[in-house]
């Protein structure tokens, strides 16, 4: 068995090829976001077109810088030393890339460069720090190896300081791993949502008796909007393996399992080949790296329940069962998957782990504040100019992300909300856009600084709409097992619906509120927190639902029950709109045409097609 020493000299040959390539390097992102709006392709392009120009280039694949606006991305490395990231390369504009970048004299496409891999400007393009979404950025730290290496090989990961972490944590009494991650030394807490500090739970898996013991990594990530799981296991596979194998020897476990919802099969896809390389390398499996501390892992892939994300509901669907969460006690630590001792953290959470244990808990706390060290990795989606993930250190104004990273709200638009932390998180008004980014400040507000997912809304959304929804969400992933969470969200989602076809009652408020009391006593958080978005904008948007509930009116003109779609002026595009309506609801009367509003489903089709003359109006208004 190697080393670890050896393991990372022979990394290191395998890197130096990549950090100084002895021929143009060409380097596609391939994740999910990326192959949503065509990486295959381009990667494809790319590679018929080196080799119909016979080009002697190398054509790679590497994981998510972040920038999902800019997608599909491509770097393209050079003997010289300069490293340019290109930006929306579609394959219609692969030869464009090729022949400006690698063919012509110039050596830069500026029209699709996007930015510099370095300190400095290279041949005219600026460097990729001091793009907006970057420069929020002061340290990246998980998102280090994201889109700088490739995924799919663990040499890449090592020759970058991976698994050194382990290595140091092999060779340490399991009491000084768990002092390294605790709020003595690094401050570490799971980054799941609940904030749990990670080393009081780990000192509850040790200390449990029963044998023997599992380490379960979360990554079911269920929250619309947030995708920072998802980035890690696409781009940096290894960093969560080797955290939840110090975690597993920290603990005395001897197995675990990586929880990966079924939506997400380029992650089961990386992260099972990560699993067969560090089993190969003798990073997993029996006496790893010749320390006698045994421990293997496995890939269990979720069937999407919502719910599967808190971790007794977890437990039940790695053991085959329905996903429905238990009642506590007893906790995982005493009785979890199988009934044995198990833990559960985040994956985000375990990717912390090899940083704390390589560089040290001092440097890892070094960022952040007083009460919350480190970074955190939130996605930005939503209203909003350039939709991404990134890095932030804890403390950092919700501004710098909203208005820095992500360019605000579309032109013309102005912010209205933030939802943080999923649908169970709660709705922020505008006003807090100055909040830091801590669980404390947002707790204050009566809502969750969540797993990282901030969706962004502006003017153009309608609040009671959007609680709606929220409120559907959370009423069809109840697991129904209770009556408070399974008649208290249905009921929610009646009057919400109600309020938004016109026929909202005044007294809807006091029961709104009245239902979210009761929802306090469900059986778990799912129930617990699912009023959240609609208390907190009853409080920051009363006046909007007093307009739906009196005023029969919805200000954003969203609510169905309280617009309809009419004809007011003409436009080319009429005939095209009446062609496609699904229901045949513009009709033509003589030149003009009318849309029939028992018919109109108000789609917005027609909209599209005939933005000048089709209009929607207050169903209630009357005409002059």
């Amino acid at each position: 068995m190697m080393t670890y020493r050896e393991l990372r000299q022979q990394a290191e040959q395998t890197w130096q090829a990549v950090e100084s390539p002895p021929r143009p390097r060409i380097a596609v992102g391939v994740t999910t976001c990326s192959r949503a709006v065509g990486a295959d392709e381009t990667l494809e392009a790319i590679r018929q077109e080196v080799s119909r120009r016979g080009l002697d280039a190398d054509v790679a694949v590497t994981g998510c810088w972040g920038l999902c606006y800019a997608e599909p991305m491509v770097e393209i490395a050079k003997p010289d030393g300069s490293r340019i990231l290109y930006q929306q390369v579609t394959a219609e504009r692969v030869p464009q890339l090729i022949e400006e970048a690698l063919a012509s004299p110039d050596g830069v496409c500026q029209e699709l460069a996007l930015g510099a891999v370095s300190p400095q400007p290279v041949d005219g393009v600026r460097p990729l720090s001091s793009l907006d979404f970057m420069a929020v950025q002061e340290e990246r730290r998980l998102m280090n190896n994201c889109g700088v290496i490739e995924p799919e090989s663990i040499d890449h990961y090592i020759a970058r300081g991976g698994y050194e972490g382990l290595s140091k944590a092999l060779n340490m009494p399991q009491e000084d791993v768990l002092w390294e991650v605790s709020d003595a030394g690094a401050g570490l807490w799971g980054r799941g949502g609940a904030a749990f500090p990670t080393a009081r739970k780990w000192e509850f898996l040790r200390d449990a008796k029963s044998e023997p013991k599992y380490m379960i990594g979360n990554a079911d990530e269920g929250d619309p909007g947030s995708f920072v799981n998802r980035t890690l296991m696409e781009s940096d596979p290894h960093g969560i393996i080797e955290g939840m194998i110090i975690g597993a020897y920290a603990t005395g476990a001897s197995y675990g399992y990586i929880y990966i919802r079924e939506e997400y099969p380029l992650c089961v896809e990386r992260m099972e080949l990560a699993l067969r390389q560090a089993r190969e390398r003798g990073l997993l499996g029996e006496s790893i790296l010749g320390s006698g501390f045994s421990y293997d892992m496995e890939i269990v892939r979720g069937a999407g329940s919502y719910v599967c994300g808190e971790e007794t509901g977890l437990i039940s669907s790695v053991e085959d069962a329905r996903g429905m969460p238990k009642i506590r006690p007893p906790f995982p630590a005493q009785s979890g998957v199988f009934a044995k001792p198990t833990n559960v953290n985040n994956v985000e959470t375990y990717a912390n782990v090899p940083l704390i244990l390589r560089h040290g808990a001092e440097w890892y706390s070094s960022v952040g504040t007083d009460d919350n060290t480190g970074t955190k990795m939130f996605s930005l989606s939503g209203h909003i100019q350039r939709v991404g993930v990134l890095e932030v250190p804890f403390g950092t104004p919700v501004r710098r992300l909203v208005y820095g990273a992500a360019g605000g709200p579309p032109e013309g638009r102005s912010l209205k909300a933030i939802q943080p932390g999923g649908p169970l998180g709660g709705i922020l008004h505008a006003d807090n856009v100055d909040l830091a980014l801590e669980p404390e400040p947002f707790r204050e507000k009566g809502a969750l600084l969540g797993s990282g997912g901030l969706v962004i809304i502006d003017d153009s959304a309608c609040i009671v709409d959007m609680c709606r929804y929220f409120e559907w969400f959370a009423e069809d992933e109840s697991c129904g097992r209770c009556s408070t969470c399974r008649g208290g969200t249905q009921r929610m989602v009646e009057i919400l619906r109600r309020i938004a076809n016109g026929d909202g009652r005044p007294s809807d408020i006091d029961l709104l509120r009245l239902l979210a009391d009761a929802m306090r006593y469900a059986n778990c958080a799912h129930g617990q927190a699912a009023p959240t978005a609609v208390m907190n904008s009853i409080e920051a948007f009363l006046d909007e639902y007093q307009e739906h509930i009196e005023g029969k009116r919805c200000p954003a003109k969203v609510c169905h029950g309280l617009i309809r779609y009419e004809i007011t002026g003409k436009s080319y595009g009429l005939p095209e709109a009446a062609a496609i309506c699904p229901t045949a609801a513009i009709v033509q009367q003589d030149d003009d045409y009318a849309i029939d509003q028992a018919l109109c489903i108000k789609c917005g089709a027609c909209r599209e097609l005939a933005p000048a003359a089709v209009h929607v109006v207050d169903a209630f208004a009357t005409s002059d």
